[in-house]
């Protein structure tokens, strides 16, 4: 079939019902798109055809909401042999367009060898991603540690749970004054609230048989309103947590408790932060976390993470990636809704910034990154200090990443300080996987490399591969 010399393709209310159910301004669908704003107000009233450099567009940008124009196989089909024709993770000269295209014209059976050859080469390099997890975790083999499989689930449910979700939204319309988290605890189910022990380092601890919730006195009010939320999810939310829970899939009791657990703090957040306000307070402040921290009551990893979440079916946010790193290095939380893939237990690239915030609490970074296969990324960092309530116990220090594609920078404050469009900082996911053959950072081979040593010639490190 050849695209443009035998039929032309009007398709403009499917793209225009797509805006419009993902909430996009016309202008920043047509920046994703590599298109004017009224090339795409023309798309979208029939009076131009969608060519192939707009489909393959919209095929990756929306990946999941873009289906197959009616019975037209091969519209996917150029979508898929481009993206592998042009993956940058691959060594040699990525080919042209137009060459694919017309590749996928002429000799259709040849292309969906190269697709199907680039779907064999990306199922191996996440087989590969795999095992570099489980050398540096030390998982058991035949199976995944519990924190390990709950992260998973998340990661697989996009990071949304609908039923928790709707929820917690449904009870937040109720809750709309201060301390009335803590006024239903005590009003509905009967929740004594004190302030816990001085000597006691437990955040909370319920006691169900007297109803007695205590609180450490040292939190902050916004771990504090936190904290009373995740109480109130358990009691309000029980049976949805538990539905979810009991439907997961997860072998292994630990891991089942560790899922409610972490569904409970799901709908904490959802609670103080209900997705349709907060949605819709997010684009109108372009993602300014410290905005939307004051008007929620949040700290800044509540806001942070809560953003991540932002994945309901139709009324989908910005996909954006979220981890928490801490001092050593290790990736204690991590969220992807885009392309990039984390190092799970450590030994994540030195080139993030994130590793740099660290060590700078409470001052705000910015980068603009380009992983292995050529995707762009806009991210910014926080360091954070949690105190403690003793000389004795010190403070945790950490770090937050919240980015997004390149693509989404005029939706994103953070991106204001960067030069989009210009020279990217190169960054991987593991140098064990990592395939960079020129990066100075780099603090062992990859995996299965063959290392060439020349004695006469001193590099930054002391090999190539």
């Amino acid at each position: 079939m050849e695209f443009n010399r035998r039929r032309r393709l009007f398709a403009g209310s499917k793209v225009r019902d797509l805006r419009r159910r993902l909430a996009i301004p016309q202008a920043s669908m047509a920046k994703q798109l590599g298109v004017s704003v009224s090339y795409l107000s023309q798309i979208e009233n029939e009076e131009r055809p969608l060519t192939p450099p707009v489909l393959i567009a919209l095929t990756r940008q929306f990946p999941e909401q873009w289906g197959e124009i009616g019975q037209d196989h091969s519209i996917a089909d150029l979508a898929r042999a481009i993206e592998a024709g042009t993956d940058a993770s691959i060594g040699g000269d990525a080919l042209d367009e137009a060459a694919v295209q017309r590749g996928v014209e002429k000799h259709p059976a040849l292309t969906r060898r190269l697709v199907a050859l680039h779907d064999a080469w990306r199922r191996s390099q996440a087989q590969l991603r795999v095992l570099d997890d489980r050398v540096e975790s030390g998982a058991p083999r035949g199976g995944s540690l519990p924190w390990e499989a709950v992260r998973d689930w998340f990661q697989a449910e996009g990071n949304y749970v609908d039923a928790v979700d709707r929820a917690a939204e449904a009870l937040a319309t109720i809750l709309d004054q201060p301390r009335a988290i803590e006024h239903r605890l005590r009003e509905k189910h009967g929740i004594v609230i004190e302030d816990a022990r001085d000597d006691d380092h437990r955040l909370t601890r319920f006691d169900a048989e007297s109803s007695r919730l205590a609180v450490s006195g040292v939190l902050p009010p916004d771990s504090r309103s936190f904290l009373l939320a995740q109480r109130l999810a358990v009691l309000e939310f029980g049976d949805e947590i538990r539905g979810v829970s009991e439907q997961s899939g997860l072998g292994s009791t630990a891991a089942r408790e560790l899922l409610s657990l972490g569904l409970a703090n799901y709908a904490a957040g959802a609670l103080l932060m209900p997705y349709a306000r907060f949605r819709e307070a997010a684009r109108e402040v372009r993602h300014d976390i410290d905005r939307l921290r004051q008007r929620f009551g949040a700290s800044f990893e509540q806001a942070c993470h809560r953003l991540s979440t932002l994945q309901r079916p139709g009324a989908q946010g910005i996909p954006f990636f979220f981890c928490r790193v801490d001092m050593a290095g290790n990736i204690t939380k991590r969220h992807s809704a885009t392309r990039l893939e984390f190092a799970r237990f450590g030994g994540a690239c030195p080139l993030w910034i994130v590793h740099e915030a660290v060590a700078i609490p409470d001052r705000i970074l910015s980068q603009l990154a380009e992983t292995p296969d050529g995707a762009r990324y806009v991210l910014m960092a926080k360091g954070l200090v949690k105190p403690s309530a003793s000389y004795a116990r010190p403070p945790r220090r950490y770090a937050v990443a919240l980015g997004c594609e390149e693509a989404h920078a005029s939706d994103f404050v953070y991106a204001d300080g960067l030069h989009t469009g210009g020279v990217a900082t190169p960054i991987g996911t593991s140098c064990r996987i990592c395939p960079r053959t020129d990066c100075d950072q780099r603090a062992f081979p990859p995996a299965a490399s063959e290392l060439r040593i020349d004695p006469d010639v001193r590099l930054p490190v002391p090999y190539t591969f």
